[in-house]
Parts: C-alpha cells; structure tokens; sequence
C-alpha cells in the first residue's frame, strides 16, 4: 500500500493544506474518496488512519486532509498548537479549502495517474457532514456524498450562537475542548461571515437540491449530534438512504489516540456500509 502523508496544498487562504493519500499499489484505476473530518477534528484522530487503509485495501484512492485553519500546523498537525487559526476559521473557509483539495486532485500526476477523476466521492464527519454535502450540491465534480454522524444545521451550533451582544463587544468567545483542555476561541468574524453568507451555508437548502446519490450514516447514541438530525436530512432528500447503527456514539466507537491496529466495530460498520454504496 502505498501512503503519502502531510502532502502541502496551497490553499486560498494563506495557510497551507495538509493531506494524506492511501491507496493500493496495483494497475487498477481506483474511485477517489475525500474524507473531511469535523469540528475539532484533525486527518490524524483516532481511528481515521485505519479507516483510510480500510478504504484504500477496498480499492479506493482515500484522500483526508486537515483544513487550513483547524488549529494544526506543518510541524504538529495533531491537535491545536495554532488556536489563533482556529478562532479564525469559518465554514466557507471550509468550503474553500475542500474546493482548493479537490482542484488539487484533478492537477495532481500522482491522483491523475491512480484515480478516477469521474468518480469522486465525498465523506464527511459531524460538522464535515454539512460542508461536504453543500460542497456537493454546488461542485458537478462530486458523484456520491456520504454523511457520517453528520449536522442538520450550522446555524444553531455553539460556534454560530450565543450572547451575540458580549461576543460582539469582547471579539471573542472561547469553548472548552474537554480532551485536551484548551480554551478555544471563535473570533466574531465567525458569525459575521456566517450571517454574509446564510443561504450557501443552509444545510437543508442544499440536501433538498443535491441531485447525486446522499448516504446518513449515524448512530443512535450519538450525544454531540442527535440521531433527529439524520432524520431530518433525510427527510429533506426523497433520494437519501439512512443507515442507523445500533449503539453507535458520535465516532463510532473511536477515541483518541486510538492504539490498537483494528477498527472498533460501529466504526467499521458504517466503512463497509460507504464502500457498498460508493462502488
């Protein structure tokens, strides 16, 4: 297998991409998954190595990356050494920087050479759920979408609302990482931009207009996003498929760091279920 990491995108927003690609040595050309991982999330949590693996030995060309300002750094793309990045992002600087990587697998002679630039498919974990399902709905590249433990709605999350009148007055607001106890902040630029740009970032406007197969995937003891969230998308969507997984919390039985070499099984369940309806 072979598996190139921390690969540097250049993005739109003057703080480079990082990106790891897997994908299987063989002559085979292999459908392209980009995995966009959550709201404090990085490439590197958890379980997410072993599931790109799992998806590379299914034949899959598995592209994750850390968005440009989720807090992460060149030199320590684990965790959030950078939070003045991270009070400095916002969803469409997501949206950008998804849309700098899959402009990047299309100019890439490495992808090019492996991947199928016809069969490009979208993954997205919680907060990434929403981003790669707008990104979808707007990018004609895009041929599947799949929705992991993903939201409904941006604008009723933490880092959308709150006493909009002190955040405005202070510039700042700070929300409590439990793991690794940092105080991190959202900068008010975050609802300023959120506001601006209201209808793009309205998930349910786009779930009702994407015209591409849509998976939900979630499970139905996920306390950071209710499991009424994946009901509602799919409610949105005729054409969806819902796939609840008993039992399952909010990253399917990961955690991080995860030190064992095999996936937790809620976790595996929902890769099996993306590769069935992907291929």
């Amino acid at each position: 297998m072979n598996i190139l990491k921390h690969i540097i995108i250049e993005g739109k927003h003057n703080k480079p991409i990082l990106a790891d690609v897997f994908y299987a040595e063989n002559d085979t050309i292999k459908p392209i998954v980009i995995f966009c991982h959550g709201y404090k999330g990085f490439k590197d949590w958890g379980a997410w190595n072993l599931m790109a693996k799992a998806f590379a030995e299914a034949g899959f060309c598995f592209i994750k990356f850390n968005f440009s300002h989720n807090g992460g750094t060149i030199e320590q793309p684990i965790d959030f050494p950078d939070l003045e990045a991270f009070g400095n992002n916002n969803y469409t600087k997501e949206l950008d920087d998804l849309e700098s990587v899959i402009n990047w697998v299309f100019n890439d002679n490495t992808i090019k050479s492996v991947g199928d630039l016809d069969h490009i498919n979208l993954i997205g974990h919680s907060r990434g759920g929403g981003i790669v399902t707008i990104k979808a709905q707007e990018d004609q590249r895009i041929t599947k979408v799949v929705s992991l433990a993903g939201v409904c709605d941006f604008g009723k999350r933490t880092a959308t609302i709150g006493d909009l009148e002190q955040w405005q007055k202070t510039g700042v607001k700070y929300v409590l990482n439990g793991r690794t106890k940092q105080q991190m902040p959202h900068y008010y630029q975050f609802y300023e931009d959120f506001i601006a740009n209201e209808e793009r970032l309205t998930i349910k406007r786009a779930v009702s207009q994407l015209n591409i197969p849509y998976l939900i995937i979630h499970g139905n003891a996920d306390t950071s996003v209710s499991i009424d969230e994946a009901y509602q998308l799919h409610e949105w969507n005729n054409n969806s498929e819902l796939y609840v997984i008993e039992g399952a919390n909010h990253v399917f039985g990961a955690s991080h760091p995860w030190d064992k070499d095999y996936l937790p099984e809620p976790l595996l369940m929902a890769i099996n279920h993306t590769i069935a309806f992907i291929l």
